[in-house]
């Protein structure tokens, strides 16, 4: 099932960082508009505004981030397929994070213009 989505583009560029299983979470992280902290048993990922990084943490930056306008009911299916499809069709990575109601793909910033167009053409809509 597709699904045509909405969806909006957060300004700034983003950092996805790895920390050790057992740090605390830092303080650098902030509290901006969109923060995503996981703990797994094997890492403390965080995802924050890349100016906040210190040197020395090991991340990955110059993320764009991209914001499904949720909230989905849980009982739907294919939403974040349907919004993937046309990004791995136009030769652009992601990664993807959810959160109760909704879902965030970052994509690399210089792929930016790749993927909007990639969307628009699978009639997914951008608001702001």
């Amino acid at each position: 099932m597709s699904h045509q989505l909405r969806f909006r583009h957060l300004p700034g560029t983003w950092a996805v960082c790895r920390l050790g299983p057992d740090d605390p979470i830092p303080a650098w992280a902030g509290s901006n508009r969109f923060v995503s902290i996981t703990r797994t048993p094997e890492e403390l990922s965080v995802v924050c505004p890349a100016r906040q990084v210190p040197e020395g943490i090991r991340a990955q930056a110059d993320w764009a981030c991209l914001q499904l306008a949720g909230p989905f009911d849980f009982a739907l299916t294919g939403i974040l397929a349907s919004f993937l499809q046309p990004l791995a069709e136009a030769q652009v990575p992601i990664f993807a994070l959810s959160t109760f109601d909704t879902d965030w793909v970052l994509i690399p910033a210089g792929r930016l213009d790749r993927a909007l167009a990639a969307l628009d053409s699978a009639g997914h809509t951008r608001i702001d």
